[in-house]
């Protein structure tokens, strides 16, 4: 990821205004993970199984998130990555996004990450690969 550019245009308003929407994402985003914590998705009939997975029998790339979210919420990490370790770099991912995003909409400042076309097919090829490794039987240690 290439490193976050500051633009040096201030919006206006005051920081608890610039910080609304950051505040408000990340409400939605904890409001979420406590759902997933407080009903357990090992519990079969809380949630739809994967359809890829019901159908074909292979796991998609985010087969394991929910189970993945509870462990993580729970602080029991290792089950966390057992479960989807992908989905644990996309939480820690996340978090290093929005606080940077957080920082820079107090200071008045917009982040801007910018994506080259470069980045876009490793992180496709990344995942490409996480879901082909796990469908193979050397790959059974990152079943769900």
């Amino acid at each position: 990821m290439p490193p976050a550019q500051l633009a040096p245009s201030a919006p206006p308003g005051s920081a608890a205004r610039r910080l609304l929407v950051p505040v408000a994402l990340l409400g939605s985003v904890g409001a979420a993970f406590a759902y997933v914590g407080a009903v357990d998705p090992n519990e079969p009939g809380h949630y739809p199984v994967c359809p890829l997975l019901q159908y074909t029998g292979l796991y998609c790339p985010g087969c394991g998130g929910l189970r993945s979210a509870h462990a993580f919420i729970r602080g029991d990490f290792t089950t966390a990555l057992g479960a989807n370790a992908l989905a644990v770099v996309g939480y820690l991912v996340f978090a290093v996004v929005w606080l940077l995003w957080a920082v820079s909409a107090a200071r008045g400042r917009k982040l801007r990450i910018e994506f080259g076309s470069a980045h876009v097919w490793v992180v496709g090829v990344l995942i490409a690969g996480f879901t082909v490794v796990r469908n193979l039987p050397v790959g059974a240690w990152l079943h769900p």
